[in-house]
This record gives C-alpha cells, sequence and structure tokens, in this order.
C-alpha cells in the first residue's frame, strides 16, 4: 500500500489565479524508517503539499482543486481532519503556537483525551513519549517558560502519542540557533528509527539535514520537479539548478565534478567526502 499518494492533484487558493500545486504526481511507498526532505525555493509549493496530507487543503483552505490525495489509503477528502490526524502529525514552524495547555503534561496529553483514549494508556504514551523526546523533567513546566528548542520536542513528542504513520515537520530549525537545530535533527533520526516512522521535513537549511535524508523531493513553481533517493537527486541537474542553501561541502564537490576533477557521487556531508576522498 502507498503511504501518499498523489493523482494528478490542481490545487489553486481562492481569489488566487495562479496554481499553488500544479498537476501533482507522486507516490510514497509505506517503508519504514525514512526520513524525506522537501525542499524548493520560496513559493515553490512546499507548504501547499503539506497541508494536502492532514486534509487543511481542500477542506479548511477553501478553493479549487481537483485529482486525488490519498493518505495511508483514505482519499483525504471524504475523510474528516480530525480522523487524518491520527495518521498524519505536523509540527509547524513556531510550535509556541501550537501549544495550548497549562503544563507539558497536559499538553501532551490533549489529543489523547478528545480521541477519548483510557487514562491508564494515556500515562503510558505520555512516559514514553517524553522519555523518547528527552522532556521528562520539564513536565510540569508551562509552554511560555521553556525555550525555542524545549517547545519543539514538548509540540513532537504531543504528535507522537497519537502514534501516526507520518510526522511533518515545517522549517523545524527555523527559529533555533545552530547547536539546538543540530540537536533537533538528530533526535528525528532517533525518532525514525525507534517509531519505524516516515519523517517528512520541509527544510532551508539543508547543511543540517542533508546527511540524514533518505529521499528527496523538489519543488518549484507549484509543480513537483523530482523526486529520488538523496544519491540521485543531489547528483542530479534540478537540485543543482534550484537557488537552494546548500552545503558548503556539496557547493565544493560539484564544482570539482564539473571540472571533471572528481569523478564520483557528490557527498552530503564532510565525513561523506572524506570517506569518497580515502576511496580514490
Amino acid at each position: 500500500m502507498s503511504l501518499v499518494k498523489f493523482e494528478n492533484f490542481y490545487y489553486r487558493y481562492k481569489g488566487n489565479d495562479e496554481y499553488a500545486l500544479n498537476n501533482i504526481n507522486l507516490e510514497i511507498k509505506d517503508n519504514i524508517n525514512q526520513i524525506i526532505l522537501l525542499c524548493g525555493e520560496t513559493g515553490s509549493g512546499k507548504t501547499s503539499l503539506i497541508r494536502c496530507l492532514n486534509g487543511l487543503i481542500p477542506q479548511f483552505y477553501a478553493g479549487f482543486y481537483k485529482g486525488k490525495v490519498e493518505v495511508c489509503g483514505k482519499n483525504t477528502i471524504d475523510c474528516s481532519i480530525a480522523d487524518l490526524s491520527t495518521k498524519v502529525g505536523i509540527v509547524f514552524q513556531n510550535p509556541e503556537n501550537q501549544l495550548i495547555a497549562m503544563n507539558v503534561e497536559h499538553e501532551i496529553a490533549f489529543g489523547l483525551e478528545n480521541l477519548g483514549v483510557p487514562s491508564k494508556e494515556i500515562s503510558k504514551r505520555i512516559k514514553e513519549s517524553a522519555s523518547l523526546t528527552e522532556i521528562e523533567h520539564i513536565l510540569d513546566k508551562a509552554p511560555f517558560e521553556l525555550s525555542g528548542g524545549e517547545q519543539q520536542r514538548v509540540a513532537i513528542a504531543s504528535i507522537l502519542v497519537l502514534e501516526p504513520n507520518i510526522l511533518i515537520l515545517d522549517e523545524p530549525t527555523a527559529l533555533l540557533d545552530p547547536y539546538m537545530a543540530k540537536k533537533i535533527i538528530n533526535l528525528l533520526n532517533e525518532i525514525k528509527i525507534e517509531k519505524n516512522l516516515t519523517i517528512i521535513i520541509s527544510e532551508h537549511r539543508l547543511d543540517l539535514i542533508l546527511p540524514f535524508t533518505d529521499n528527496l523531493i523538489l519543488m518549484k513553481g507549484g509543480n513537483l520537479i523530482e523526486y529520488g533517493s538523496r544519491k540521485q537527486v543531489i547528483n542530479g541537474d534540478n537540485f543543482q539548478s534550484l537557488r537552494l542553501n546548500k552545503p558548503v561541502v556539496y557547493s565544493i564537490f560539484n564544482k570539482l565534478k564539473s571540472e571533471n576533477i572528481f569523478n564520483k557521487n557528490i557527498p552530503s556531508s564532510i565525513a561523506e567526502a572524506v570517506k569518497s576522498l580515502k576511496l580514490n
């Protein structure tokens, strides 16, 4: 079964003449333990694509659409946003905006309580999610007392307790310093393995996330221009042509390859570069 499937999907926001998404065809297989990087220039359609996965488009954001989107075998038009929330969890760019409870423990419990999960099961899931995201020590704190990195972890924990099939993060490192950003990316890689999740990340800071990425989706002008493995995509013309904040190591080796000095796959990290040079 496909985890995500777009078939000839078009979408235009109400009042706009141009399509935000233009004839999207995409199939993500139900493979466990994968991080998919969604990247593209500003205005490429990344956020709109994310909104399709939990039914916000077209159920909340009014507009014209045609085609079909399926998540976990369910048509997102026929499935309520509430039902889709158990399949797809989204952490937005500013997690503070989605934290509403008086303290962290209640925040994590909120979604489960709305679903009518028994209190004993709620306590068990809170403990597991808090342990995985390393926030056991702040369960009694109010969200506004937390740092940006801690708020990000709480938002992630509040999604994980719902046991979704897909975890989506929209610019998770945008408001974090480099140290905290790296810790969040490392955490997501651990979650991928621990929870057997597909994690989709929309991100501009590619230097941090690219080494952990299994597959990439490239967007441009509302069009999906490529979907494939990290090795395939970063060695292709589409990735090279996009105006992205590419890692320095990529830029160096792309230059060397264009001048026929280097003839292997372009590395995505310094560690990969060192390994590749040693094999030369």
